[in-house]
Parts: structure tokens; C-alpha cells; sequence
């Protein structure tokens, strides 16, 4: 039996939908029939090649849920449960961590392992369906499985995306505290989802900043009490708002390397700042390490990727608050695979809030 799915053959092409062969299951493996898969700002960045160490051609999608078709004998989610045909699960998108070398044993980072390998991006077309953007995903033997929980819908969790679990890391370094202010620089996936565990972790006052009228609207429903624009006087309003002094804590989910500077003016001193919007690198920016970060005695921390804690607490986060916050309401429009680019083209103009194809 043939699959199909939407192949990056290389950047700066149109996708193509090839025909690949079902693949025969290994031992420990996962067949999933796809439910639902995301497009997010990283595929836009693959589609432009602005990643590093890419395998082209690829099938994007490295957030997905799926149905369980077929396993190699038996095998466990990470809860010890057997997995049964028709099971709903999520997986960690990142595989091949090899838990042994110094990232790993001593720094304690296994974000930045670098034997890792990540579905969607850093596995090739060649190696098989390992990427959502296709009507079926091979789990390969050792993946680490999520069973969603009864209350997390398949919509449901593709609509908190991949923007849920990075943002659920920053929140952790963030350390926000009861009665916290927090700012959240950028109304994306990642700062939306921010905006709503910010709330959910006790923040008693919650800002975003966005350019985008679509996505301020979109903040003040996922738990924003105020939104500013992108102007001139953006940093004059926050500190206005927040009794001069500026947000306790301020997390930046831009990408605008600008963003970075105007994030240190508008925290206050002694406040934190996490960075994770910066997952390419989109050049420079001119800091002042005296006026903006040491004496405002300013604490700045960087956030790179995830890890499965941050899947499988997301999950139970939405299985609490999913009802608390409009999360389905994000996604702007469901795209079949011969409408991928379709959909590349609309997140790279923020015309959608989520873009999520359905095979």
C-alpha cells in the first residue's frame, strides 16, 4: 500500500506530495494513521533553509497526533501502558538522544545532545514517513509515546502545537511566582501559549506585545489582561502599565532580534527574562551590558527546544485548564496535504493564528 505525503525537496521550492511505501514494522516500532499535524514557524524557516544540518528532501511536521494503526509486538507509551490499535497519542518529536555523553550525563541539557535527531527536520525522506505532513508516521523502535489524555482531543492538543510544550520550558526558567507581572513579547503559538500558563502559574497581570491586530485579539482571549501594538511608544505604555517599573518577568516568543533589547527596557530591575523566541538567527542586536543588563541587575536566560517532560506535562496541563482557555479557537484553518504550501505561505505572512493540515 502506498502513502502519500508533502515532501520539502529542497528550500525555496514549492512541496511536492509523492506516493512512499508503507514501511514494514520492527520490533518496538508504531504505525500511526495521522490525525492532525501543525505548521509552524519553524517549516517556514525550512522551506527558506535557514536551518542548519537538514537532510533535504524532508516531510515537515514535527508536531503530530495520530491514531495507533500497528506496533511491533508489544509496546508502552511512557506511562508502562500497552498501546492498542485506535489509541490516540502524541510522541516527542526529538529521537536518538543518546543519554550517555556530556550534554546529556553532565550538563543535564539533553536539548542540546548532539546525536539527536528530530522528526520533520532532521530526519531525511529517504529514511521513511518520520514527519507529520504525511498520511501516516513511523514510530521508530524507542520514540517516546504520550497516550492524550481522555479530556485532550486531537484538535485540542494540535492546537496548543509544538507552541505549548517550548513555551511550558520558558515558563519553568521564568520561575513566575503568585502575583508576578509578566510581559510576553510576540502573540504567536509559543507566546500565546505563554500568555495562558503565565495565568494558569499565578501571574496576576499578563501583557503581550504583537504587531499583529489578528493576534492581540487572539492574546486577550487566551488570558492577556492588556496588549500593546508595535510602536514607538511601546516600551513607555508597558512601563506605564506595570507602575513605572516595568514586568516582573518578561518572555520573549518574537524572533525579532530587536525584541531583545526592547525585552531588557521593559522588565524591571531585578527581573528575569527568558529568552526563546531566537530559534534562527536573524542577526544581531546592539545592547548596552551596563544600562541594560547589570544595572538593572537584570537575570537573562535562554531556552532551546524541549524535552518529554514538557510533552507529557502539556498534556496534562490541557487535560486541566483545556476548558479555561479557547485553545481549538487558534487554529484560523484545517489545509489537506495538496495545500501545504497554501499553508506555508499563510503562517509566513501571519495571515492564521495555526495553520494544522489534515491528511
Amino acid at each position: 500500500m502506498s502513502v502519500r505525503a508533502a515532501v520539502m525537496e529542497k528550500p525555496h521550492c514549492p512541496v511536492r506530495i509523492w506516493e512512499m511505501d508503507e514501511p514494514e514494522i520492527e520490533a518496538g516500532a508504531v504505525l500511526l494513521r495521522t490525525l492532525a499535524a501543525e505548521v509552524c514557524g519553524t517549516d517556514v524557516h525550512l522551506w527558506h533553509g535557514r536551518l542548519a544540518g537538514v537532510p533535504y528532501p524532508i516531510i515537515p511536521g514535527h508536531v503530530s497526533v495520530g491514531a495507533v494503526e500497528a506496533t511491533g509486538g508489544d509496546v508502552a507509551d511512557v506511562d508502562g501502558r500497552k498501546l492498542r490499535r485506535g489509541d490516540i497519542v502524541t510522541f516527542l518529536d526529538v529521537h536518538e538522544t543518546c543519554h550517555a555523553c556530556w550534554h546529556c550525563l553532565v550538563a543535564k541539557l539533553s536539548t542540546r545532545c548532539p546525536h539527536r535527531k528530530v522528526y520533520g527536520i532532521t530526519y531525511s525522506a529517504a529514511d521513511g514517513l518520520l514527519g507529520g505532513w504525511s498520511e501516516r508516521i513511523y514510530l521508530k523502535p524507542g520514540v517516546s509515546i504520550v497516550t492524550l489524555p481522555p479530556e485532550v482531543s486531537p484538535d485540542l492538543w494540535i492546537a496548543a502545537g509544538c507552541g505549548l510544550p517550548t513555551a511550558l520550558h520558558a515558563v519553568d526558567l521564568a520561575a513566575i511566582k503568585i502575583g508576578d507581572s509578566v510581559l510576553v513579547q510576540g502573540a504567536g503559538p509559543v507566546g500565546l501559549a505563554a500568555c495562558a500558563l503565565a495565568q494558569a502559574s499565578g501571574a496576576t497581570w499578563v501583557g503581550v506585545v504583537d504587531g499583529s491586530p489578528l493576534r492581540r485579539q487572539a492574546a486577550l482571549r487566551m488570558g492577556a489582561s492588556q496588549c500593546f501594538d508595535v510602536t514607538a511608544d511601546m516600551v513607555a505604555d508597558v512601563l506605564g502599565a506595570t507602575h513605572g517599573r516595568g514586568a516582573d518577568v518578561v518572555l520573549e516568543a518574537s524572533g525579532n532580534p530587536e525584541a531583545v533589547r526592547q525585552g531588557c527596557e521593559m522588565a524591571r530591575d531585578g527581573g528575569r527574562y527568558v529568552i526563546v523566541g531566537q530559534y534562527t538567527d536573524n542577526g544581531p542586536v546592539e545592547l548596552n551590558p551596563h544600562a541594560h543588563i547589570n544595572r538593572k541587575h537584570l537575570t537573562m536566560q535562554g531556552c532551546w527546544g524541549s524535552d518529554l517532560s514538557h510533552i507529557y506535562r502539556g498534556a496534562n496541563a490541557l487535560a486541566r485548564f483545556g476548558a479555561r482557555f479557547p485553545w481549538t479557537g487558534l487554529i484560523s484553518r484545517r489545509y489537506a496535504l495538496s495545500e501545504v504550501n497554501e499553508a506555508l505561505a499563510d503562517v509566513e505572512a501571519r495571515r492564521v493564528v495555526k495553520a494544522v493540515i489534515v491528511p
